[in-house]
């Protein structure tokens, strides 16, 4: 890891999903500066893989699993977090995601759509109530509750930050993806909310907003099974200026670039894109 962060070590941080591939990366990031982090997942097993990676380069790692829609896991999480590393100086809000109850098969309706049913075509007007509530509670609801659960201890410390990941999905909504796409720019807009409620205890709060990172969540989507791009593929693609998808460790800048007082003591509500120009580009 080139980055030194010296202000960093020996503070606690939670990273929710830190099971996955980015959030996993960023539990990674942190316990390179010294930073006792707690790795919270629903597959505790995931979890405990990125614990051990930490663990294996002399790091202080601790993974849970925990439900950031159940408040009682959290404040389980929570009393295990303290008693082995002490409060969190860090809560990094990563776990969210999407699921297809809360997708469309097509890009755009078609006026086929509206005059009969197609099996296995799911247009909006089909789209479950309960499975936009899924994605909706998993990334807004998924936020909040966590913060809630380790922001008192946050308030008491010297230099605390919260940081939120949200999408570039906020900004420019992907077709297909509504409930996601509404979700994550609840979540940016939370973000904002909550770093003018929290300023007057000394809480930044901050989001990373990411552009296209290939991950085991949109493999599928993004890859062919040759290993070629798929047509969704090529159409990011061709709206990123720089022309390739990201890679996880681009994304340790602006993670310890926020976490660090240092470099950010004045940054609050702010949204930083790490998108490779995707969200400046007009498609002309």
């Amino acid at each position: 890891m080139p980055f030194t962060h010296p202000n960093l070590a020996n503070r606690t941080a939670v990273v929710t999903g830190g099971g996955g591939v980015l959030c996993g990366y960023f539990a990674k990031v942190l316990a390179s500066q010294g930073v006792k982090t707690a790795v919270l997942d629903l597959n505790l097993e995931a979890a405990q893989a990125v614990a051990n990676a930490i663990l294996e380069q002399g790091g202080a790692a601790l993974a849970l699993q925990c439900d950031v829609l159940d408040k009682a896991s959290l404040e389980a999480a929570r009393e295990q977090v303290n008693a082995a590393f002490g409060p969190c100086d860090i809560l990094v809000n990563g776990a969210g995601g999407n699921h297809p109850s809360g997708t469309t098969s097509k890009e755009a309706l078609e006026a086929v759509d509206l005059e009969e049913k197609i099996e296995g075509v799911t247009t909006f007007f089909d789209l479950d109530p309960a499975g936009i509530s899924k994605v909706f509670n998993l990334n807004f609801l998924g936020t909040l509750l966590p913060t809630q659960v380790f922001a008192r201890d946050l308030a008491a410390k010297e230099h605390p930050a919260i940081v939120m990941v949200t999408s570039m999905n906020a900004i420019r909504p992907l077709t297909k993806i509504p409930a996601y796409s509404a979700a994550k720019a609840a979540v940016s807009n939370f973000t904002q909310f909550m770093a003018t409620h929290f300023a007057p205890v000394g809480i930044r709060v901050n989001a990373i907003v990411p552009g296209f990172f290939s991950t085991n969540q949109n493999k599928t989507l993004l890859w062919n099974p040759d290993g070629s791009p798929t047509a969704r593929s090529n159409k990011i693609l061709a709206a990123t200026p720089m022309r390739r998808f990201g890679l996880p460790e681009e994304l340790a800048g602006a993670l310890l670039f926020l976490c660090d007082e240092a470099y950010s003591s004045f940054v609050t509500g702010s949204m930083v894109a790490v998108d490779g120009g995707f969200s400046a580009y007009s498609g002309v």
